[in-house]
């Protein structure tokens, strides 16, 4: 079965420096039938204006991976960790018993985009922890690359769940499958472009719910971005 949560259907926070789509329910924004998918709990495509940010805030128990599209995102956190975080790079964030940290648009001149994901972890009361690695484009390019795992293997960052999130580029044309294990369900969140899924077409911004599906296919309509969450 494939479940369709449209672009145009999420919620919206447009604070001026800030312009943030929330595909499932997320601070003022709520919607008792979109609070999350399996441990999938956040994921906000954001928007920050040149300059502007989000200052240092709280987080408790909570696996956070960030994945920029465009532009430089600058974090800072209570665990002494400073970084810029770029395209062809993913961060995940441990909160556990605790964590402060701070993000902003590193350019004063351009904007960033990106996605903010926020998965349950395993277990509440974990040590708080941060990890940021590179993902080489041509890595992605017509493929599946996993970004994020409870193990961490293959360069991926290491999430505190069982979970396995991949990132892919298509080019127009291009295709790529996924065969789903038996129990497991799959969340596809295209980050830019247009792509089929199963024949289904998607555009950026479009989620899909995939459960009850032995394999899936995905076919760039155009150049397209893709995150894929592979849940048990």
């Amino acid at each position: 079965m494939i479940k369709v949560r449209k672009a145009a259907d999420r919620g919206r926070t447009n604070a001026g420096w800030l312009d943030s789509r929330h595909t499932f329910s997320f601070a003022e924004y709520h919607d008792p039938a979109q609070m999350g998918f399996r441990v999938l709990r956040v994921i906000n495509d954001d928007r920050v204006a040149p300059g502007g940010g989000f200052a240092t805030h709280g987080h408790r128990d909570m696996e956070i991976i960030t994945y920029v599209l465009d532009g430089a995102l600058e974090h800072k956190d209570s665990l002494g960790n400073g970084s810029i975080i770029r395209p062809g790079e993913v961060q995940r964030m441990s909160a556990g018993t605790g964590i402060t940290h701070s993000e902003f648009n590193h350019s004063k001149t351009t904007p960033v985009h990106f996605l903010q994901i926020w998965i349950l972890p395993e277990r509440s009361g974990l040590a708080p922890g941060y990890e940021q690695r590179p993902i080489p484009a041509d890595a992605q390019r017509g493929r599946l690359r996993l970004i994020a795992s409870r193990q961490g293997r293959d360069g991926a960052v290491t999430v505190h769940q069982d979970v396995r999130v991949y990132a892919g580029t298509l080019a127009k044309g291009e295709r790529v499958s996924h065969a789903v294990p038996s129990g497991r369900q799959l969340w596809l969140q295209v980050a830019r472009g247009a792509l089929s899924l199963n024949d289904q077409s998607l555009v950026e911004g479009d989620g899909v719910a995939i459960s009850d599906e032995r394999q899936i296919e995905a076919r760039g309509e155009r150049d397209a971005e893709l995150l894929l969450f592979d849940l048990a």
